[in-house]
């Protein structure tokens, strides 16, 4: 897992992971970037970041146990509907990794 480590890179970040989560966290960009390809990606607060005319569109990042995408803004309300059994938090959705992650609501969330 991570440690307090200031990575440069999203590749950086994953590599971090076992393989299983790193395979998690590498298909969550991908949807990321399907939904908003002209978004770049930075890191910020540590975790991988997705930017988007010059503001920060969407955050993730890998846990022991869930894989957390933090959107901005969180998603329409047809968007929250279909997460509404996920944990959430404010502007926090946590998939757990014992279930197969939605990558095409991550794509919603963007």
């Amino acid at each position: 897992m991570t440690d307090k480590k200031r990575f440069t890179t999203i590749d950086e970040y994953i590599s971090t992971f076992p393989g299983e989560i790193q395979d998690a966290l590498e298909k969550v960009r991908q949807a990321i970037q399907k939904a908003a390809p002209e978004a770049a990606e930075t890191m910020s607060y540590g975790i991988p970041t997705f930017d988007l005319g010059g503001k920060h569109l969407v955050f993730f990042a890998g846990w022991k146990h869930h894989i957390s995408l933090y959107p901005i803004p969180a998603g329409d309300e047809a968007f929250q509907q279909e997460v509404s059994h996920y944990k959430r938090a404010k502007g926090t959705i946590q998939f757990p990794l014992d279930k197969p992650i939605p990558y095409d609501q991550v794509m919603q969330a963007i």
